[in-house]
């Protein structure tokens, strides 16, 4: 399973490219050291010079893959949430029960990936990335227009199979979707917290607190509806 997952290649909306950067070696490493470059410096120090620095070429050629660094941190978060589509659904493949497989989604949300591995980029870094940075991918003037050219389709894949299991545990829940949003912003942040803001969360947690609060969150919400 683990060896399949090393070579899948999550599909991403084409209008947030120009040229696919898995297509070549250079947009490869484009990826690849992006990953690493952004997730050190912050979108705010990065840039496409630093960018081509570190992957041998010119800043023209980064841009003939990527119209701005914007469209490259929507091509990494967007990677980012299609993987953790794939780790939901070869995990959960043989559960019957939805709270089983609740828990293996809210599980992914805190901890990350379970499968840690793919050769066209770093995922632990990228996790990182998305710890830090994602939410500057859509709290920008141009999320309207960007959500209407499909932008942000992987994120809805995720949260859409994630709603479908709160369904199944109660199909009288009124606020699936919503549940489901909450608590994607709330791990995004605590792990932010933890990194940045410990006096406001619990720094001390173990990964069994940490995981216990959300099964609190999410179990006592649908029982109590």
């Amino acid at each position: 399973m683990e060896q399949i997952l090393t070579q899948i290649v999550v599909p991403v909306n084409q209008e947030i490219y120009l040229k696919d950067p898995l297509s070549s070696d250079l947009g490869k490493r484009i990826i690849q050291e992006g990953t690493e470059l952004i997730e050190t410096l912050g979108m705010e120090g990065f840039n496409f010079k630093k960018l081509s620095e570190k992957v041998g070429s010119t800043e023209a050629a980064i841009y003939r893959y990527f119209e701005n660094k914007h469209k490259l941190l929507l091509y990494l978060t967007n990677w980012y949430w299609g993987w953790l589509e794939h780790n939901l659904v070869f995990v959960t493949a043989n559960l019957l029960d939805p709270k089983d497989k609740m828990r293996v989604a809210i599980q992914l949300l805190v901890e990350g990936p379970v499968y840690k591995q793919n050769i066209y980029i770093d995922i632990q870094k990228l996790r990182v990335l998305v710890t830090e940075e994602s939410y500057k991918a859509f709290l920008t003037k141009e999320i309207d227009a960007e959500n209407s050219n499909g932008l942000f389709t992987q994120f809805y894949r995720l949260t859409d199979r994630i709603a479908q299991i709160i369904k199944e545990i109660n199909p009288k829940y009124s606020y699936p979707k919503t549940l489901v949003t909450t608590l994607v912003e709330s791990t995004l942040l605590h792990a932010f917290f933890l990194r940045h803001m410990p006096k406001m969360t619990e720094s001390g947690l173990k990964a069994d607190q940490k995981l216990g609060f959300y099964f609190d969150l999410v179990f006592k919400t649908l029982k109590d509806e």
